[in-house]
């Protein structure tokens, strides 16, 4: 039986080199993937004896208190509803009803990209790199919506009356889209805009944003044999398989933010603040003569 070769990706070093690589994120935003190829970028090979050392390391790490158990998102396993068994105590009950009264008082906002040209979402390939986009488009009040490779029809068909809701209101309706770098990849937006139109709504677009070969070979990131089991892999002549994981949070995050940034109007947002502001002074004194008044 051949004797497996050592290599200096031991256990010891996969734990050293997550740990310093964590400490720059916050919980939940590296996958276990993403971390495997953050330690591609430091000399481990991008096959999948090393990505299971990674999984297997990290795993007994995280026993071992060396790495925190929420440091990895996985959202592909997280809780739909959630169990609440605390006693219930109308002191603090009412307590909370007054916060939520004084923040509802003062809470009137316009729709960020209610005076827009563009209705825009983003999909993105993976449900797992979830973690990584949600901060950013919840600050933007952008749509996030995970395709998990081809999307189904029903999802499809929600995204289209989203879609044509805008168009009829005068919008341009957009996808931002971030998937892998392989023949699917590479398709799926097409299979995108195709099956939109399809669903009703033409004037939607679609537009790429990550990941493109130019983008592989600028930032020197690690093809992998595209798989054989992709029926569209034989006419593919692209460089190789590379997941959307391989690139760091923060360079997906910029990314968005440019992307988002080439679409967003910051003089009609002007106008949008200026009129919310005059308007949340009435918004809260109507609320106030109803608090007092009416209930």
């Amino acid at each position: 039986m051949a004797q497996r070769t050592k290599d200096m990706f031991t256990r010891d070093w996969i734990i050293e080199n997550s740990v310093d690589i964590l400490s720059r994120y916050e919980p939940g935003v590296l996958t276990i993937r993403g971390l495997h190829y953050q330690l591609v970028s430091r000399g481990m090979t991008n096959d999948i004896q090393h990505y299971k050392r990674v999984v297997a390391a990290t795993g007994q790490a995280r026993w071992d208190g060396v790495i925190a158990f929420d440091a990895f998102s996985d959202r592909d396993r997280a809780l739909a509803c959630s169990t609440s068994s605390e006693l219930t105590y109308l002191e603090d009950a009412e307590e909370i009803a007054k916060e939520q009264v004084r923040l509802w008082m003062t809470s009137y906002h316009k729709n960020r990209w209610e005076n827009q040209p563009y209705y825009p979402e983003v999909f993105i390939e993976k449900k797992a790199l979830e973690g990584v986009f949600y901060k950013p488009c919840k600050r933007y009040g952008i749509a996030l919506g995970a395709c998990k490779g081809y999307p189904s029809l029903t999802f499809l068909h929600d995204a289209a009356i989203r879609f044509r809701a805008a168009a009829m209101d005068g919008k341009i309706p957009i996808i931002l889209y971030f998937g892998d770098y392989d023949p699917s990849g590479e398709d799926i937006p097409r299979a995108l805009k195709e099956n939109i139109i399809n669903l009703g709504c033409p004037d939607i677009e679609v537009r790429r944003v990550c990941l493109m070969e130019e983008q592989v070979l600028a930032w020197k990131l690690p093809p992998a044999p595209a798989k054989l089991t992709d029926s569209r892999t034989a006419n593919w002549d692209g460089l190789g398989q590379v997941e959307l994981d391989a690139v760091k949070p923060e360079k997906l995050i910029s990314l968005l933010d440019n992307a988002v940034a080439e679409i967003f109007d910051e003089r009609l947002y002007y106008e949008l603040i200026t009129a919310e502001e005059s308007e949340r002074k009435i918004f809260r004194d109507d609320m106030k003569y109803f608090v007092d008044n009416e209930l």
